[in-house]
């Protein structure tokens, strides 16, 4: 495979059972983790509708409307700075996430991880964690 640098994952599907109720949570809330919404698709005869976001030109998380959600669907965001964590729970919070952890250092994954996690809308597990030390952000 030409131009192949390694093993990574190119995009993620996540049902959204009310698209519309989603997507207004995710444009609030990804930007603030530098991930904007890039595509709106409509539904046709052989897909449902999806809305994706991600990084200019390309999206990578992809919000598709349907009926089942994963109950164990986790999602984690790496960000830049403890600062970034902490506006990504606030954010959410303020779009109507529910909080799982505030933002706080998970010395259990390693001494370094800052992480706050939330659910979105339709109980997916998302996660803002930066991994420097504190005097580093």
């Amino acid at each position: 495979m030409t131009g192949y640098t390694g093993s990574t994952i190119d995009h993620l599907n996540i049902t959204a059972t009310d698209l519309a109720a989603s997507r207004a949570f995710y444009d609030a809330v990804l930007p603030v983790v530098g991930v904007a919404k890039l595509l709106d698709v409509p539904a046709a005869s052989d897909r449902p509708a999806m809305v994706g976001y991600g990084r200019d030109p390309k999206p990578f998380l992809w919000l598709v409307d349907g009926d089942t959600t994963d109950p164990n669907l986790h999602l984690a965001f790496t960000v830049d700075s403890r600062a970034d964590v902490d506006a990504f729970y606030t954010a959410a919070l303020a779009a109507g996430a529910v909080s799982r952890h505030a933002p706080a250092v998970h010395p259990e994954y390693h001494p370094d991880y800052y992480g706050a996690f939330v659910t979105d809308p339709d109980g997916t597990n998302l996660e803002a964690v930066c991994h420097l030390p504190a005097a580093s952000d």
